[in-house]
């Protein structure tokens, strides 16, 4: 593929964003969006690290006075309520954010400008909450903060609001962040990427964003009856007047056992990537593992109630759910041997990547089995609230979806900056993260077991837990040194890492075509594929599309199935409109906190914003006629 100069030049300056910090603010380029996702996720991981390291720290030892069980209760739920809405689901939104345009070899996400406004109103709903840490009003119910606890009567104050808003903050951009996913996958794929020859990640992508789409609006709608009970009186969760607080079990966990799944599935897209990779053959079983995908985001829908078998509900109701979720270990059962196959039959190289899958495949395999055995009822009512579940949790989690993403940072690393991570630092810091993790988790598994209970924040000496605190929290001090190690290879490899090349782990896919870092255009031409492996089956050259203006941002759009050449389609440039309606959205959000009128008066500056969002342009003269080829 021989690219004249003048077109790179022209294609760059056409893309390119404006200079300073009118750039920064304005951009809509989605690899410096997903780069700041990612930055802010990976720093809120530190910081809810940090906050878990000094809960052990206050357990390691019985009668420990040094946390009080109020600032241990605003630790716990800051810890989870970070990690699971402003860490698992974002991150794994930002990687779809940077990789997905890559690996289909366009410039751009369907709608830039969405993709903008969903980082600004993340970025708000992480002000609101860490700055209510700030100012002393850190929530303190925990992560998923139950009625009538949660209600006016027992949590007075703005604790419990400004955790509901945290939620509105982060699932409205998780919404907007996924229907920009799902549109780029199913309209911008290149010619001759039918829907079977998408690789795994792209459909991984795809499904948890359609995952989101029908789950994040139950969460919002509780939180939303949550607030309201709270601000203008309303009674959905109070009893007395009719109100019903299993109703919040039942609409929070119908979002929050597919959110577990909307964090794994992304990372099976990362495990077979990389696997496919370093086995150095093509993934054995693609539609067995894309068919496992779609079975594990339908089934993900039916199993919420396991959250829910200690409240009381019909025992014939707890056996279809018992049923359900050992049925879901089916497909992900699938997808590992899919995996070890692939695996068995290369020529595996165990670089730093791999070595994570490695991690991963060992670590979640434990926690599905812990999974499969809370899956049932009878054991479940001993388990449920020990520490046993808070094992099976961080198993899952962390080794099913943070160990993937670790690797896939190592992995793409090189795409987004030139430069190679030092693999034997990389080596050193995942020896030192997932031995950790092992020695800290394992034990609590046996807490759990020995009748621990979780969220306390002290215990009696005498009870045999002792040992096995002090060993949880040594793991945990190794985990956070490799954490900073991991850190430190990162940032020391930016300006000091070897020189990397397009495509230094030879992979398959088109993202590996581009120059390392990507341009702002991404590609000079849109390519062609004819399979699942486009750069192993045509090492030299890629087919490619023309017919676009290059003094004018275009993509080219495509059919759903067969992925057919359309038309060109404008797209956005850098505006600051994305900026100016999260602030306005932000301030109705977090106005609301303390009085309802905010929503009301909030609408006229946020429909302000939409209107010069949305006010015509008039066309240049000089972009021509669309379609025009140049």
């Amino acid at each position: 593929m021989t690219v004249v100069p003048s077109r790179i030049e022209q294609l760059n300056r056409t893309w390119g964003d404006p200079p300073g910090l009118w750039g920064f603010l304005t951009t809509v380029d989605h690899k410096r969006i997903a780069g700041r996702y990612i930055v802010t996720a990976l720093f809120l991981m530190l910081l809810a690290g940090l906050l878990a390291l000094d809960m052990r720290w206050q357990l390691s030892v019985p009668d420990n006075t040094r946390m009080g069980p109020q600032l241990y209760n605003e630790s716990f739920s800051l810890h989870g309520s970070t990690m699971l809405f402003l860490v698992s689901v974002p991150i794994m939104e930002a990687m779809a954010f940077w990789i997905v345009p890559l690996m289909l070899g366009t410039h751009n996400m369907a709608f830039p400008r969405l993709g903008a406004f969903s980082f600004w109103l993340y970025f708000g709903g992480v002000l609101t909450l860490w700055l209510a840490h700030a100012i002393g009003i850190t929530p303190d119910l925990g992560w998923f903060e139950y009625p009538p606890l949660s209600g006016p009567a027992y949590s007075p104050g703005h604790r419990a609001d400004v955790w509901a808003q945290m939620i509105t903050f982060t699932e409205v951009a998780a919404l907007a962040a996924s229907v920009n996913v799902a549109a780029t996958i199913l309209k911008m794929r290149p010619p001759g990427m039918t829907l079977a020859k998408m690789p795994v990640f792209l459909w991984a992508m795809l499904i948890a964003s359609l995952m989101t789409i029908l789950s994040m609006p139950a969460v919002m709608l509780v939180t939303s009856m949550l607030i309201s009970d709270r601000l203008v009186s309303t009674q959905f969760f109070a009893v007395a007047s009719g109100g019903d607080p299993l109703l919040f079990q039942h609409l929070f966990w119908f979002f929050g056992h597919p959110e577990v799944y909307i964090i794994f599935v992304p990372a099976t897209g990362f495990v077979s990537s990389i696997i496919e990779t370093f086995a150095r053959r093509p993934l054995l079983g693609h539609s067995v593992v894309v068919l496992s995908i779609m079975a594990i985001g339908a089934l993900a829908f039916g199993l919420w109630v396991h959250h829910m078998f200690a409240v009381g509900l019909p025992r014939l109701g707890n056996n279809f759910y018992t049923a359900a979720s050992m049925a879901i270990s089916l497909p992900a059962g699938l997808q590992i041997f899919c995996w070890i196959a692939t695996i068995w039959s290369g020529r595996v190289r165990f670089a730093t990547p791999m070595l994570w899958m490695i991690g991963f495949l060992a670590t979640f395999v434990l926690g599905g089995l812990s999974g499969v055995m809370t899956a049932s009822a009878a054991l479940d009512l001993q388990l449920t609230d020990t520490y046993f579940v808070v094992a099976h949790l961080h198993y899952v989690l962390v080794g099913g979806a943070i160990f993937p993403l670790f690797g896939a940072f190592c992995y793409w690393y090189p795409k987004a900056t030139g430069r190679m991570m030092s693999e034997r630092w990389g080596k050193v810091a995942f020896a030192l993260i997932v031995g950790g993790f092992n020695l800290g988790f394992f034990p609590m598994h046996i807490l759990g077991l020995l009748g621990m209970p979780r969220r306390i924040y002290t215990y009696p000496a005498g009870l045999g837990w002792e040992g096995l605190n002090q060993v949880a929290t040594a793991g945990s001090v190794i985990a956070v040194i490799g954490a900073l190690v991991f850190a430190g290879n990162a940032f020391a490899s930016y300006w000091r890492g070897e020189l990397s090349g397009s495509n230094p782990w030879q992979a398959p896919t088109l993202e590996w075509a581009c120059p390392a870092p990507p341009p702002p255009p991404n590609f000079a031409f849109a390519p062609q594929v004819s399979s699942l492996t486009p750069l192993w089956d045509r090492p030299g050259e890629l087919e490619v599309v023309t017919g676009s203006v290059l003094a004018r941002r275009e993509v080219l759009i495509t059919s759903v199935a067969e992925a057919r050449p359309l038309y060109w389609q404008k797209s956005a440039g850098p505006s600051i409109w994305p900026l100016i309606s999260a602030i306005a959205v932000s301030a109705m959000f977090v106005g609301s906190i303390f009085t309802p009128w905010a929503i009301a008066i909030g609408l006229l500056p946020i429909a302000a914003s939409l209107t010069g969002w949305f006010w015509p342009v008039r066309p240049r003269a000089s972009d021509g006629p669309l379609g025009a080829g140049s």
